[in-house]
């Protein structure tokens, strides 16, 4: 389902049951589509890292704290068709560029001295036709395909958030299909939004450094920029990123422990300063994103 005001989204992983954090996300993400008359899309992004039932169980806990979703859940494993026809527009152009080397080479290679640990350094960019017949005959003694790189023609791009402002990032020469041929999530994604005409992506800011490498992306291939809103993340006490090991943070975990879906709702609630919230519908109604705290949420639960 498309509207003629665009989309917006919520997209997880199934690797397991959705943390208060990921919650958190999905309810503003959902809030903030529906405040603008937008439709509401459910897609899993589920490439690698499937754990079986952790679907249905995250559909089962949106729906518990009052998410709904418009059409049809969409599996980004049965994207690929589209994945390889951008894959294939990329190549034909000359906007992408096998690369023979592993990751511990990319790693152990020395890099431009303003470029961060790790940085691709460019190792297969300009190869000559017999090195890459050299680089295509070691990958296949390693039983992998080469991967597919993009060949960056500009370094860096810029992308509007609704709370980080104007953002300029950077675009390297980022993997689009991996060696073991999944295509990266940062083309699926791109491919896939535009697909459903989504037009709003709501998602954690541990991300935003990515927003311009997609945005340039969708250029590239002729699709929408769309606006971004990076929420702040949920952490633990010690403010690492909130993760299943930090204990009972998951709403199956909550309910395991005598509390309500509404209770926990209410947690989300309070954490954007809305007491008394029992349902994401009431974030929907009283909600001003202009008030969203800038700091991470620093999500503190009885055992």
């Amino acid at each position: 389902m498309t509207s003629p005001t665009g989309a917006g989204r919520y997209a997880p992983s199934p690797s397991g049951d959705l943390h208060l954090g990921n919650l958190r996300t999905a309810v503003l993400a959902w809030v903030l589509a529906r405040r603008s008359d937008r439709a509401f899309h459910l897609r899993v992004e589920d490439l690698d890292r499937v754990r079986e039932g952790a679907e249905q169980r995250q559909l089962e806990d949106l729906a518990a704290i009052g998410i709904d979703w418009d059409g049809a859940v969409v599996r980004q494993s049965e994207r690929g068709a589209a994945h390889d026809a951008a894959l294939a527009t990329l190549t034909d152009r000359g906007a992408a560029f096998e690369c023979y080397c592993t990751r511990r080479e990319i790693l152990e290679a020395p890099s431009a001295p303003h470029a961060p640990p790790g940085a691709y350094p460019g190792t297969c960019r300009d190869l000559i036709e017999e090195q890459r017949e050299a680089g295509r005959a070691r990958m296949r003694e390693l039983r992998r395909e080469p991967a597919l790189r993009l060949r960056a023609e500009t370094r860096t791009w810029q992308v509007h958030d609704l709370w980080a402002g104007q953002v300029t990032g950077e675009v390297d020469d980022l993997v689009l299909r991996r060696g073991d041929g999944v295509v990266a999530y940062n083309l699926a994604v791109v491919v896939d939004d535009a697909a459903a005409g989504v037009d709003q992506v709501v998602r954690a800011d541990d991300l935003l450094s990515s927003a311009p490498r997609q945005a340039h992306l969708a250029h590239l291939l002729g699709l929408p920029e769309p606006s971004y809103a990076h929420v702040p993340l949920a952490v633990n006490g010690r403010g690492d990123r909130l993760a299943k090991r930090d204990g009972a943070v998951t709403l199956r975990d909550r309910l395991a422990r005598g509390e309500s879906a509404a209770e926990v709702t209410g947690r989300i609630g309070d954490s954007l300063g809305l007491p008394g919230c029992r349902r994401a519908a009431d974030v929907l109604a009283r909600w001003d994103p202009a008030s969203l705290p800038s700091e991470p949420w620093v999500v503190e639960l009885p055992a």
